[in-house]
């Protein structure tokens, strides 16, 4: 059980001591401080924060936690109740909101609860903002509004439907197009508010849908993270129904993945990597992911003659260089797709309906389409560390044996060598370094991360 404050956020477990877990104490402290932070730094006199949850069992209290905070500090809110990560980031500009808050642990098990805060365009905040909220939440320095002051809850309960309408807006989205392809879906939201966005979404778009873990109670059927090893039931159920395409999203609906027509994964570093090889072949241009994200995105970038740009670890890092470089897809490896048409946000909703239009045009299966893009195979390590050791001495003695490499110190250090590459990155949490390795085979991936172990073992002895 723990409570983790950083500047994107505040997380932990339901229950327990304050101070300790994400307890309703903790959550009004929070919310106070972005409340605060929020009326220092704006010049409107009447702010407006727009509030959205994931499925979550803790959710609702959670929820009624933060809206009530807000109103006593005067500020109004629009309740969004049922929400996805994405669908509170378009509505945040869509509503002329001043921020938004997003209450969903990702990927994290049920008992987790989150706090995300969104400033006035609907992005994650920047590191700056994010430690100023946590000076104020460690200083208690609120002041509450007088009770005619008091703010207002206005409650919109059809956001999920308004945000399938602005993506099915989206000029690379066909929509007819889907529909005459006939295509059968399944569809695997771990009983979170997937289960509401995306089956909606595809029937909008002519598709049959098969519905597992779609009903949004909150109680995970499996680890919530959609990795391999946790979807063995869609990828049973695509065999069984004989389905075109299996979607997964994490309970927030920011990450994606697809599982093919024989049940078998696409690859949630391919889910970018499909997206963007649409989108350029329409729209040619520049792309980003960040250092920990397969090279196969620098690949197909380079395919359309665009340029590729990898960032330090975290979205909103994505989304900066995103913007410095103009990319006009971008993401994480994770399966999140960005895309600045819509929104600077991972958007499941939006990787969604592009990668259908896509598999309509090329009249391909989906195992075909994978089949088409080069094969990289990932190994993800850690290396425990002593909590005294000087772990960015480490780093710096791996730089130095290999100079002669391509290298980035941008987030760690990532080597590029020839054939693969290898990215370290200290924990902010806990003293540890993760090893991340690529290549074009499982074998030499994990065979690269043992040789880089034992090289920061020499080095440590």
């Amino acid at each position: 059980m723990t409570l983790i404050k950083s500047i994107s956020g505040i997380r932990g477990t339901i229950g327990g001591k304050t101070g300790d877990n994400l307890t309703p104490l903790d959550t009004v402290k929070f919310a106070a401080a972005y409340g605060t932070w929020l009326k220092n730094n704006s010049t409107n006199k009447n702010l407006k924060v727009a509030v959205g949850r994931d499925a979550r069992i803790s959710g609702k209290m959670i929820q009624e936690l933060t809206m009530n905070t807000l109103t006593g500090l005067g500020i109004d809110v629009i309740d969004l109740g049922l929400s996805t990560t994405p669908t509170v980031e378009v509505a945040v500009p869509l509503e002329n909101a001043d921020g938004g808050i997003i209450l969903t642990a990702s990927h994290n098990p049920k008992q987790w609860n989150a706090l995300k805060l969104l400033n006035s365009k609907g992005e994650f905040l920047d590191g700056e903002a994010g430690a100023k909220i946590l000076e104020i939440a460690e200083s208690e320095n609120f002041d509450f509004a007088e009770v005619d002051d008091l703010g207002e809850i206005t409650v919109i309960d059809d956001y999920i439907d308004r945000h399938i309408e602005e993506v099915l807006k989206l000029k690379l989205v066909d929509a007819d197009k889907v529909s005459s392809a006939k295509f059968k879906v399944a569809v695997d939201a771990v009983n979170s508010t997937g289960g509401i966005a995306i089956p909606a979404l595809l029937k909008r778009m002519g598709v049959e849908v098969i519905e597992l873990y779609c009903e949004p109670n909150g109680h995970f059927p499996h680890n919530p993270e959609p990795l391999k090893e946790h979807l063995t039931d869609i990828c049973d159920l695509m065999k069984k129904e004989k389905a075109d395409l299996g979607i997964v999203v994490d309970p927030d609906v920011d990450r994606l993945a697809f599982v093919d027509e024989n049940g078998e994964m696409f690859g949630e570093e391919y889910t970018l990597v499909a997206c963007a090889d649409y989108v350029l072949s329409k729209t040619p241009g520049n792309t980003v992911s960040n250092l920990s994200s397969s090279r196969a995105l620098r690949d197909i970038t380079e395919k359309h003659d665009g340029e590729y740009n990898a960032s330090a670890v975290g979205e909103v890092n994505v989304v900066q260089l995103m913007k410095d470089s103009n990319a006009i897809i971008g993401g994480e490896g994770n399966g999140g797709i960005i895309y600045p048409e819509a929104h600077y946000g991972r958007d499941s909703l939006v990787g969604t309906a592009l990668f259908l239009t896509y598999l309509a045009e090329k009249k391909e299966s989906v195992s075909s389409i994978r089949a088409s893009y080069p094969s990289y195979y990932m190994s993800k390590n850690k290396i425990q560390l002593t909590p005294d050791l000087d772990v960015d001495g480490v780093l710096k003695a791996v730089e130095k044996r290999h100079a002669s490499e391509e290298i980035s110190t941008v987030d760690g250090v990532k080597i590029d060598f020839t054939e693969n590459w290898v990215h370290l990155r200290k924990s902010n949490t806990e003293p540890i370094i993760r090893i991340y390795t690529e290549a074009k085979s499982q074998q030499e991936a994990d065979e690269l991360a043992q040789k880089m172990i034992f090289e920061i073992e020499q080095i440590i002895a």
